[in-house]
């Protein structure tokens, strides 16, 4: 547990420019506490090149908070008690969502159904009939309130579903799933990591849907196209340890082939509930790892590096995104020293985050 005034100083620091998951973690892990690492940001943007991104003043911090009170909704920060232990063990977990109804959904057993936005009839009623099942057996359904299957899951699963949107918690897309995704606030569970009154936009999707596979045991595909969003969910949930499961199509169908590509490269074919329980069974949440506080518990201080470790670091980034541990592998630094690098590069505007841990260097 943190004071109101580390909690104030957590939500400057998360909501500055250039600031995400994983600089935030980093920067609290160095620091110890919120406000030295925003004393410390002139002097990291220095050394990584560049100058200091704007932090947010109290007041409009203040103001965030106001409007959450009126919407109905709060923030909930990394290491919060109640924040989803499943979501906490991401390396990029959100450092604070924004959240109407009831939280308790998501200490739940959960399950993400995601797929087409252009489903077929058949392919909706079997997403709405499978949340509808799996809620009956109290399992949480996650999805991205999108229009076809994440909207006919939201449906067959409410009031047992989780909604998480791309922008804002009080901006609904698409804007005719408006009543749904109030519906969803109102009985289940709505979640957004961007600020209110943000309009989604491409780049929020992919960070979006790691926070949907994310809260999940395991993610269902019930129905895809080849190279769709869902099929990087379903990446995103094998990159993330869990269990990713796909309905079965017909061969002549575009839209079954990302699912039958996803059966055949080893994801757990799913015709009914009682298939996707029988894959949940063996993986209690409660007997999972909760290390929701542990990077908190360390101060970690610095890494010594100098220009020749820098240089060694930035000359192995470029416009194509690579994995961090690749950088470390290639650099032959020690783990805390190129990630030290890349948190100046990236204070600096010189580092774009991509989800997977993968990182590059902004052209």
């Amino acid at each position: 547990m943190v004071d109101e005034a580390e909690r104030a100083a957590r939500l400057r620091l998360i909501r500055t420019p250039s600031i995400g998951p994983v600089s935030y973690r980093r920067l609290l892990a160095r620091f110890g506490t919120a406000g030295a690492a925003i004393e410390a940001l002139p002097e990291l943007a220095r050394r990584g090149g560049g100058r200091a991104p704007p932090v947010p003043l109290l007041d409009t911090i203040e103001r965030e908070r106001a409007l959450l009170e009126r919407l109905g909704a709060r923030h909930l920060l990394l290491g919060d008690a109640d924040y989803p232990p499943l979501l906490a063990e991401l390396d990029d977990s959100p450092a604070v969502l924004t959240l109407r109804g009831d939280l308790a959904l998501a200490a739940r057993p959960t399950v993400a159904i995601v797929g087409a936005r252009d489903a077929s009839a058949a392919a909706c009623r079997l997403a709405r009939e499978l949340a509808r099942d799996l809620a009956a057996a109290g399992v949480s359904v996650v999805s991205g309130l999108a229009r076809g299957i994440d909207g006919a899951a939201h449906l067959g699963a409410l009031p047992e579903t989780i909604g998480v949107v791309a922008g804002g918690i009080d901006v609904a897309y698409p804007p005719q799933h408006a009543a749904l995704q109030e519906r969803i606030a109102r009985e289940g569970l709505l979640l957004a990591e961007m600020p209110p009154g943000t309009e989604p936009r491409a780049r929020h999707f992919p960070y979006r849907n790691r926070i949907v596979t994310g809260l999940a045991l395991g993610t269902l595909v019930v129905e895809a196209a080849p190279r769709s969003g869902s099929l990087i969910s379903a990446r995103l949930a094998g990159e993330q340890g869990r269990e990713v499961m796909a309905v079965p199509g017909h061969p002549s169908d575009p839209r079954a082939r990302g699912c039958n590509a996803l059966i055949r490269d080893g994801a757990t074919l799913v015709q009914d509930a009682a298939d996707v329980l029988e894959q949940l069974r063996p993986l209690d949440p409660r007997a999972l790892p909760r290390s929701v506080a542990a990077w908190e518990s360390v101060h970690e201080g610095a890494a010594d590096h100098g220009d020749a470790e820098r240089a060694r670091v930035e000359s192995l980034l470029a416009a194509a995104p690579v994995a961090t541990d690749e950088l470390v592998r290639q650099s032959a630094l020690p783990a805390a020293l190129v990630q030290d690098v890349l948190l100046e590069l990236e204070l600096a505007g010189r580092l774009e985050r991509h989800p997977g841990g993968r990182v590059s260097r902004v052209v």
